[in-house]
């Protein structure tokens, strides 16, 4: 399994504690280049493999991954049987699974092998790297930093209250909150307590949790 670390690096405003690590499997050269070379930019490690007889071997590597990208589809070989491989050789990874032909069979084969996530093709590849990412934060493997948290969070925030047509003004009178401490968290300029984030959620009129739960689907 790979060994976690503490990385220096930031990029896009995540945190890592590991040097992530990541397999894609197809057969299709294009799609392995397009994924390795967006997974890439936010400076994860991708191995790429589309020769069929070399994905067994690739799966033995004893360094390890975090996440395997693979086609449901591989000519020459069986889905279960790839699928099998996975959980022979690499248990600790999650399981993303891409394919052009979906069913509900190969949709089940997939649950029985707990995959992280079934994609059909053709996908966003924004839509995939946002998989990965929201992988391999259930797997603790990776969070925002503090200052991506609060530009994210004062960012949805302020969207919400202009959605609702509400001056910073009447969310102050709403949330007992003063005007320019509002200003300041929506700016991303400032933390908010637990108690001050659930004041603003009733002002908003959202709970707690949807709060959150928009921020991370910015990311």
């Amino acid at each position: 399994m790979p060994t976690a670390l503490t990385r220096d690096k930031d990029p896009g405003g995540w945190h890592s504690t590991a040097h992530i690590r990541i397999l894609v499997l197809d057969d299709d050269p294009a799609v392995c280049r397009l994924i390795q070379s967006t997974l890439a930019e936010e400076d994860f490690g991708v191995d790429t493999v589309s020769d069929p007889g070399q994905m067994e071997s690739a799966l033995q590597n004893p360094a390890g991954y975090h996440v395997i990208i693979l086609d449901y589809v591989v000519p020459g070989l069986n889905s279960d049987q790839l699928l099998a491989w996975v959980k022979q050789y690499q248990p600790d990874a999650s399981i993303i699974v891409v394919t052009a032909y979906p069913s509900v069979d190969s949709a089940l084969s997939c649950l029985r092998a707990h995959a992280h996530d079934y994609i059909t093709k053709p996908f966003q590849i924004e839509h995939l790297r946002r998989v990965v990412v929201r992988c391999l934060e259930e797997k603790g493997l990776l969070r925002l930093s503090e200052e991506a948290l609060r530009e994210t969070l004062g960012a949805t925030i302020r969207e919400r209250r202009k959605a609702l047509g509400l001056t910073l003004a009447q969310l102050s009178d709403r949330t007992g909150l003063s005007l320019g401490y509002l200003s300041q968290i929506e700016l991303g300029k400032n933390s908010a307590s637990i108690e001050t984030l659930y004041r603003i959620s009733l002002g908003l009129g959202v709970k707690l949790a949807d709060l959150f739960h928009a921020v991370q689907t910015k990311m």
